[in-house]
């Protein structure tokens, strides 16, 4: 076998891994579940003994191994220290020189977990022959990666690109995850859409399909298909909020491309009638003519993404 990366997506629930050749392509993909009892203790010997059990699998010697990418759920900086990972009961320490100890010195490099499916889009994904992107992740939150000429923009504590915690308004009686209020994630992810959905159905008792009680992203966008006034209504909001924290974003890094992943993106192309023109409204002239894509790598992004960490370090 030719030279071989492993990338690995650290999930608070599963750890997703694949293998990889040089060229980006995946050879095999696998899953293994994040045992976080104990401090997340475990976390990182059973990640190096998945790989040591897929190394022997295949017959592979250390010096077959360009190394191992990892994106973990969390602050890493570029000397692979993460700043506190709560979910996995993390503190602070060097998640790349502990995964390489444990895998005997295979080189490891780690970053953020929505930073390197960033990367992963721009390689093989949604944002394939762009090198200046923003990455936009609506699931649960609002998720990040900002790619700058081909590179993650990590910042000095690995910090760089949460933007779901833009502040957005002003008066939110709510707390964001982050302790904060008015955080753009409040609005834009699957769960901020839900609550401005409850909030309007809350304001009069205009006909809607969504007082059905379905209140999620996907009841919303779908009603918003079939023609549902008080689901658009929801829709401009979501567009206002997400579009303009868009265009804070474009001020600064000024990309290419913004390429949107995550479960709201599932409602497809809509999305970007609700976004572009508030985007528009707020942003720079001279960010304008960005383009706006749909990620492509699904939940394997992170995984590309981690590969591709690993290899920009190799050459």
């Amino acid at each position: 076998m030719s030279k071989a990366i492993f990338g690995v997506d650290l999930g608070g629930t599963t750890v997703k891994m694949g293998l990889f050749d040089t060229e980006g392509n995946v050879k095999e993909k696998w899953e293994i579940p994040t045992r976080k009892e104990d401090n997340g203790k475990k976390i990182l010997p059973d990640i190096a003994a998945s790989i040591k059990s897929k190394m022997n699998e295949q017959g592979m010697e250390k010096s077959d191994v360009v190394g191992v990418g990892i994106g973990v759920p969390g602050p890493v900086d570029g000397n692979g220290v993460i700043y506190k990972a709560a979910n996995l009961g993390w503190g602070e320490f060097s998640v790349k020189e502990e995964l390489s100890g444990l895998l005997g010195g295979i080189p490891v490099e780690a970053g953020n977990d929505a930073n390197v499916a960033a990367l992963g889009e721009m390689w093989k994904g949604g944002g394939v022959g762009y090198k200046n992107l923003v990455a936009v992740t609506l699931g649960t939150g609002v998720g990040g990666g900002i790619i700058v000429e081909g590179k993650i923009l990590t910042g000095a504590t690995g910090a760089g690109g949460e933007i779901g915690h833009i502040h957005i308004v002003d008066d939110e009686p709510d707390a964001c995850g982050c302790g904060n209020h008015g955080c753009l994630e409040q609005y834009a992810s699957a769960t901020g859409v839900s609550r401005l959905a409850k909030r309007r159905l809350a304001k009069d008792d205009k006909a809607s399909s969504l007082r059905n009680g379905d209140l999620s992203a996907k009841a919303v966008f779908d009603a918003v298909k079939a023609g549902d006034e008080v689901a658009k209504e929801i829709a401009v909001q979501f567009g206002h909020y997400l579009g303009k924290g868009l265009a804070a974003i474009a001020c600064v890094v000024n990309p290419e491309i913004f390429v949107i992943g995550g479960g709201v993106s599932k409602a497809g192309e809509v999305l970007f009638e609700y976004i572009k023109d508030e985007y528009n409204k707020y942003v720079f002239h001279g960010s304008r003519g960005v383009k706006f894509a749909l990620a492509t790598l699904g939940n394997d992004a992170g995984i590309y993404g981690a590969a591709k960490l690993m290899l920009d370090v190799e050459k």
